[in-house]
């Protein structure tokens, strides 16, 4: 067993090194679920039932996965 306190540092800088991934899960489903809402409230106004949601559902999805291969990408690059 490792006895972390021993190496402070190590922890401090492991964290440092995962904490700008540890938020593109959360930013994904995030973007999915708010495109879906957008598209279901914009369903109810002009009374397409499942259209825009899918369609914005859709849109939600290439643009999370997007986003979040671009930001992999950038952290990478460093």
């Amino acid at each position: 067993m490792i006895n972390f306190e021993k190496y402070p540092n190590k922890i401090a800088e492991t964290y440092r090194n995962l904490g700008p991934y540890l938020g593109l899960g959360t930013q994904l489903a995030a973007t999915i679920i708010l495109m879906f809402f957008i598209g279901r409230w914009l369903d109810n106004i002009f009374n397409t039932s499942p259209i825009l949601m899918l369609i914005f559902s859709f849109l939600g999805c290439f643009a999370a996965v997007y986003n979040f291969i671009k930001t992999v990408l950038k952290l990478n690059k460093k």
